[in-house]
């Protein structure tokens, strides 16, 4: 096999924008594929950060800590969608960024990331934009209820509120700070589940099998691969859909699509993450190869390869929560270790903690991907773990 000249070999140092888990996982495994790595990220003590070859300690928009990055990296991603959108375009004046700034844009702002959808001809729900008081009072009573989210800079549940008659709507855009926010309509969900696909440079795209997921409080709780309640047909309506919203992008790396299955069997979008996803941590262990080693392929310009569930799994987010399971007599919470020992003395556990120094309520510490010969023994080692953690059945 010929490898085009244009390839980013292993040897060359890899540029990361975002000292997250997610980056710290690229790191893991840009490291393991034999390339250099560095991280610009303002925290000294961020997970990918410490554990890069060279971390870049300014913020995103640091002119000096942004010529570092492109002096010192052959090709540069984000780990975050709200890495702003103007650093990734001045990077990419001299260095392949991917992906690109201009699809990162699309994804920091719900009402551009909608419209994307439609102009994609994928459908999402019904929706209004709102930012002025003009449009707050034009919404239609049809949209209602509804979920108010800020347009921009919201995640993980954050800048969401649930409004049920035109006076909460209004309370809620108040709430909000009057900032521009998309109302959408609620619907009778069925389910939720992902697709993560990565793009090439040359338009290659490959997929993950579809990924089931539970969210508590807009966040992401467990992902079971395969998706036990997914028809093929809207297994393949959602894999077409994320093929065509990455390619009328001309995105190159790793995308997450996220989609409502409704009562009815129709699927509707819902958001999309521009870069590896949380509910793609199984690919790791479950898969023989991640997202993470799908985006170093992808930004360097290295082959893409279809990839394969070899085991069942289930994936177990894990927050801070757990490390404070009860509260001391005197009304201060203890924090104390999870039973690590207890959950990884079950068969098919695969335990990964993000490095982070503080453990705090709803921030994403670790995950627990659980893979077994069978769907059904998967899910019967995963909830054992759960119990042992004090993580609510599924």
């Amino acid at each position: 096999m010929t490898i085009k000249k244009d390839v980013i070999l292993p040897g060359a140092t890899l540029g990361v924008m975002g000292g997250g888990q997610l980056g710290r996982m690229f790191v893991h495994a840009a490291q393991a594929m034999g390339y250099r790595t560095a991280v610009l990220d303002a925290d000294a003590t961020s997970p990918a950060g410490l554990v890069s070859h060279e971390h870049i300690q300014t913020a995103y928009l640091d002119e000096a800590g942004l010529a570092r990055l492109a002096q010192v990296s052959a090709a540069i991603t984000t780990e975050f969608e709200n890495v702003p959108a103007q650093a990734l375009d001045k990077l990419a004046e001299t260095r392949p960024v991917a992906p690109a700034g201009s699809a990162v844009a699309i994804c920091q702002d719900r009402a551009r990331e909608k419209a994307h959808f439609v102009a994609c001809g994928v459908d999402c729900a019904p929706h209004a934009l709102i930012e002025t008081p003009e449009q707050l009072a034009a919404v239609s009573d049809d949209l209602l209820p509804g979920i108010l989210k800020t347009a921009r800079l919201g995640y993980d549940g954050k800048g969401q509120i649930r409004v049920k008659t035109r006076d909460e709507l209004i309370a809620g855009w108040d709430e909000l700070k009057r900032v521009g926010c998309v109302l959408e309509k609620m619907l009778p969900l069925a389910y939720e589940v992902s697709v993560i696909v990565a793009r090439g440079r040359d338009g290659q795209v490959v997929h993950f099998p579809l990924q089931q997921n539970l969210h508590r409080d807009g966040i992401l709780a467990v992902t079971t691969v395969p998706a036990p309640n997914v028809t093929e047909a809207v297994s393949q309506q959602a894999y077409a859909s994320a093929h065509k919203i990455a390619a009328s992008m001309n995105y190159v790396g790793v995308l997450c699509i996220e989609f409502f299955v409704l009562a009815d069997g129709r699927i509707v979008a819902n958001e999309m993450a521009p870069r590896p996803h949380n509910s793609g941590h199984h690919t790791i262990d479950a898969c023989d190869v991640s997202q993470f080693e799908l985006q170093v392929r992808a930004m360097t310009g290295l082959p893409l390869v279809e990839p394969v569930l070899h085991s069942p799994c289930l994936m177990l987010n894990l927050l801070g929560d757990l490390w404070f399971p009860g509260v001391a007599d005197d009304g201060a919470t203890e924090q104390q270790e999870p039973d690590w020992a207890a959950v990884l003395a079950l068969s098919g556990t695969h335990l990964h903690l993000y490095g982070k120094t503080e453990a705090r309520k709803a921030r994403k510490m670790g995950h627990l991907t659980v893979t077994g010969a069978t769907p059904a023994a998967a899910r019967e080692v995963a909830l054992k773990a759960a119990a042992i953690l004090g993580i609510a059945p599924f």
